[in-house]
């Protein structure tokens, strides 16, 4: 993964926050977390992520700066222990650079994600967020105020406030929406002083979508959110003021089951990518089998607004990173 300084964006990521962005989220993507904008000088090479290995820095986030012990305190957790490698970016509106406390010693345990929206934000963009998460995920636990920052709100597993001209996301395991407001405090205590963020955080190998992303979107990335999940797949992400789109797949126990419910769908129209592959005419969303326990996610938002030409085009430029 590289790093990229672009001084250029500056201007265009300063008025990035005033677009009224919906809270939508790619569904292969956990939710919750954001960063800021960088103010630096391009540099002629760009530079290359830390690997993660033991010999390597923690970079600076807030998971590195919080009291663990009143995260364990708080959250009844058994132990709270720092992820040192770096986590992929949630991306969606808004998309936010995180960093994930393991809960438990179990790998596949329970964590808190924090962090902070990658673009600019006002009390609009809370809004639009609050009234996103109502609309879609509102039935399973209505959203609550939370007194943090300049405003927020939240649930018994998260809270998404404003500070500083961007949103922050504290989430995790079920708990109540109290202990999340505890949390979300010392999120806000320790935002002072990060490290400012680049904005494109790219690799080389997402780079053979990024001519046919544009064409989705309807103009060139602003910002870029590249990286890894843990089982070693690809994510690539493509951000502007108004619109993202990404490219990611998920591990499951059985993937010929799994995209059943996809095929039968009355809105999915089959595609000759992948082992299966269904394009969703509602969404403009591709998702694609390959073998036996992997679903490819190519995820547009806001939905309903990329053609189906264009999300092809960029089906079949980015596939290869998950076919071959």
């Amino acid at each position: 993964m590289r790093i990229r300084p672009a001084a250029a964006l500056l201007g265009v990521l300063a008025l990035a926050g005033c677009g009224g962005s919906s809270n939508e989220t790619a569904p292969n993507v956990p939710p919750l977390v954001s960063v800021s904008t960088p103010a630096q000088s391009p540099t002629p090479t760009p530079s290359e992520t830390p690997s993660g290995s033991p010999s390597s820095k923690v970079a600076d986030t807030l998971c590195v700066r919080a009291d663990l012990t009143l995260v364990r305190t708080t959250l009844a957790a058994q132990v709270v222990q720092i992820q040192p490698k770096a986590v992929p970016a949630e991306i969606g509106l808004p998309t936010y650079d995180v960093c994930e406390l393991s809960l438990t010693t179990n790998p596949s345990g329970p964590v808190l994600r924090m962090g902070v929206s990658v673009l600019p934000a006002t009390k609009a963009e809370l809004t639009a967020a609050q009234k996103s998460y109502d609309a879609t995920r509102g039935k399973l636990e209505a959203s609550k105020p939370a007194s943090v920052g300049q405003g927020g709100f939240g649930t018994s597993r998260f809270v998404v406030f404003l500070l500083g001209g961007k949103l922050l996301k504290v989430s995790g395991p079920p708990a109540t929406l109290a202990k999340y407001v505890v949390l979300a405090q010392e999120a806000a205590r320790q935002v002072p002083g990060l490290p400012v963020p680049q904005p494109l955080i790219t690799r080389d190998d997402c780079e053979r979508g990024t001519s046919q992303a544009a064409t989705v979107m309807g103009a060139p990335a602003m910002v870029r959110r590249d990286g890894e999940t843990a089982t070693g797949d690809v994510v690539c992400g493509w951000i502007t003021a108004t619109s993202v789109l990404s490219s990611s797949a998920r591990t499951v126990p059985d993937a010929v089951k799994a995209i059943k419910d996809t095929r039968k769908a009355p809105t999915s129209e089959s595609v000759p990518l992948g082992d299966d592959g269904f394009f969703n005419t509602a969404t403009g969303a591709v998702t694609l089998r390959v073998g036996s326990d992997k679903l490819v996610d190519l995820v547009p938002l806001p939905a309903g607004k990329a053609s189906k030409d264009a999300m092809i085009a960029f089906a079949l430029a980015v596939s290869p990173l998950y076919t071959r």
